[in-house]
C-alpha cells in the first residue's frame, strides 16, 4: 500500500517575470534610445540581440503551473526498519520547464541517508536532506526524487510539506511556488520478545490456554469421580472402576481465556528519547512494552484491551486475534505525554469499563502521586494489578547546580518510599525488562486469587 498526498493541480496565470527578463528590457530598451538620441547605429545593432533574444524565449510562455505530490509506501515500518518515500514534480503544460527547484521537509525521526532525482544517487549521511534539489521537466512527464533511510523512532512522522518553483522561456518566467501537504509515515514500535507464565488470577471466557478452575472439557486432571448423565464414555477411568465396581470418570478443568488491560500512564513523560538503538525515555519505554505484553497474550488467544491513564483517557475495547493486534499498533501510535490538574480516575475506571476479572498491568514511571492513588485504590477494590515500573535507571538529574543533585536525591529516596507502601497495599511493583519481567508477580497474584478468602469475603 501507498499513501499518496493530492497533486496541486495546474495554476494558470500563476507566472511571474524574472530579474534576468527585467535586466534584458531594461538594457535592450536603453540601447535604443541611446542609439536614437544620439544617432548612433552602434548601439542599435548592440540591442538588437537582447531585444530577438528575449522575444525568442518568450515566443512559447507556459500557461499551467507545476504539479507536485509525495509518494509513501506505508507497508509495515518497524522502529529500525528502512522506508522510501517519492516527492514528485509534474509537468502538464506543452512547454518544458528550464529548471525545476524541488525542497522537502522531513521528521527528525527519519534519517533521510539517500536521495535521488532522474536516477542519480546522492549520499545525505552527512549533509542531511534540508537542502534543494534541481532538476528538468519535460513537457507532459514527472520528475521523481526519491528519498530513502532509516526511521529512528516509533509514531506518525510526516515527509511534507514540499514545495517546488520552477523556470520557463529561458529563465525569463517563474512559476508561483507549488506546496503540497505532508504524508505520514507509520513507524510502529519494535518489541523486545517477550514471554509470560501461563498463571493467570481468573480465567473467565468460554475457550482459551488458561486452566480455570471450573470443570469442563480441558486438558488438566481434576480428580475422578462417579459416572454421571451426560458424561462421556471415553473418560471412564477403567481402573477406578473395577476396583470400585461402579463406573468412575476422569474430572478435567476447562480450558478459558483471560482479559489483559494494559494500563499506559501518560500523566508524565521523563529521559530523552534517542530512538531505536539510542536511550529510551518514558514514553518509549510503555509503549514498547505495551507492544510486546499485547502481543505475547494475542497470540495465546486471550482479550487484550487498552487504556491511558491521562486526560484524554483514550480506550481500546478487549478483543483477540490479529486484527486486535494490528488496532492496538495503531493505537498506540497516537500516545503523548500530556498533564493534567485534573484527577481521570474516575472517567477510566468505572466498573462498566473494567472488568473485575481483568488482569491489569499498569506501566507507569511513577512521577506523579495520582498514579500511586491509583494503584492503591484499584488494590482495595479487589482487582489484580501489576505496576510495571517505566523510569529509566539512568535518568539524569535536572541540573547540577546548587542544591539540585542533593534535591534529586531526595526526590529519589522520596519515591522509593512510594514504591514500597505500595507493595503494602498489595500491588507488586516491578522494572520492565523484557522476557520474564512478570513471571514472579504473575505467580503470585494468581496463588492470591486462588486463595481461600477470610470470612467468606
Amino acid at each position: 500500500m501507498t499513501a499518496v498526498s493530492t497533486p496541486e493541480g495546474p495554476q494558470a496565470a500563476g507566472w511571474a517575470p524574472t530579474w534576468a527578463l527585467g535586466r534584458a528590457v531594461l538594457l535592450a530598451g536603453l540601447l535604443l534610445i541611446a542609439g536614437v538620441l544620439l544617432g548612433r547605429v552602434d548601439l542599435v545593432v548592440l540591442a538588437v540581440p537582447f531585444a530577438l533574444g528575449t522575444a525568442y524565449a518568450l515566443r512559447r510562455r507556459p500557461t499551467a503551473g507545476p504539479q507536485l505530490w509525495i509518494t509513501a509506501d506505508d507497508g509495515h515500518l518497524v522502529e529500525g526498519g528502512e522506508f522510501t518515500g517519492t516527492v514528485s514534480v509534474g509537468n502538464p503544460d506543452t512547454v518544458g520547464y528550464d529548471v525545476a527547484v524541488v525542497r522537502t521537509r522531513v521528521s527528525p525521526w527519519l534519517l533521510v541517508e539517500r536521495a535521488g532525482v532522474g536516477g542519480a544517487r546522492v549520499d545525505l549521511s552527512r549533509s542531511g536532506v534540508d537542502r534543494p534539489f534541481v532538476t528538468v521537466v519535460d513537457p507532459g512527464t514527472a520528475v521523481d526524487l526519491e528519498l530513502a533511510g532509516k526511521a529512528r523512532r516509533w509514531g506518525r512522522h510526516p515527509i511534507g510539506p514540499a514545495g517546488a518553483r520552477v523556470a520557463a522561456a529561458g529563465g525569463m518566467l517563474v512559476s508561483r511556488a507549488a506546496i503540497t501537504e505532508p504524508v505520514r509515515f507509520r513507524v510502529y514500535p519494535k518489541t523486545e520478545p517477550f514471554e509470560a507464565v501461563e498463571a493467570m488470577p481468573r480465567a473467565a471466557g468460554l475457550v482459551g490456554a488458561h486452566h480455570s478452575r471450573r470443570p469442563g472439557e480441558g486438558g488438566e486432571l481434576a480428580g475422578v469421580r462417579v459416572f454421571g448423565p451426560g458424561d462421556r464414555l471415553r473418560r471412564v477411568d477403567w481402573r477406578v472402576s473395577l476396583r470400585a465396581r461402579q463406573l468412575h470418570v476422569a474430572a478435567t478443568l476447562s480450558d478459558r481465556d483471560a482479559e489483559v488491560v494494559v494500563l499506559l500512564d501518560v500523566l508524565a513523560e521523563a529521559g530523552r528519547s534517542g530512538g531505536v538503538g539510542g536511550a529510551a525515555s518514558v514514553l518509549d519505554t510503555t509503549v514498547r512494552a505495551a507492544a510486546a505484553i499485547g502481543e505475547h497474550y494475542l497470540h495465546r488467544g486471550d482479550r487484550v484491551a487498552l487504556l491511558e491513564y491521562g486526560p484524554a483517557a483514550r480506550r481500546l475495547r478487549p478483543a483477540t486475534g490479529r486484527r486486535q493486534y494490528l488496532t492496538l499498533l495503531e493505537w498506540l501510535l497516537d500516545v503523548r505525554a500530556e498533564a493534567s490538574p485534573h484527577e481521570p480516575y474516575d472517567q477510566v475506571f468505572g466498573p462498566q469499563i473494567l472488568s473485575s476479572d481483568a488482569l491489569v498491568v499498569v506501566l507507569t514511571p511513577l512521577l506523579d502521586e495520582r498514579s500511586a492513588q491509583m494503584l492503591a485504590r484499584m488494590a482495595r477494590s479487589g482487582r489484580f494489578v501489576v505496576a510495571v515500573d517505566t523510569l529509566p535507571d539512568d535518568l539524569p538529574p535536572p541540573g547540577r547546580q546548587g542544591w539540585s543533585e542533593v534535591a534529586f536525591r531526595l526526590w529519589r529516596i522520596d519515591r522509593d518510599t512510594m514504591i514500597g507502601q505500595l507493595r503494602e497495599h498489595g500491588v507488586p511493583v516491578v522494572r520492565w525488562a523484557g522476557a520474564g519481567s512478570l513471571d514472579q508477580v504473575l505467580r503470585d497474584v494468581a496463588r492470591l486469587a486462588t486463595a481461600p478468602r477470610v470470612g467468606g469475603r
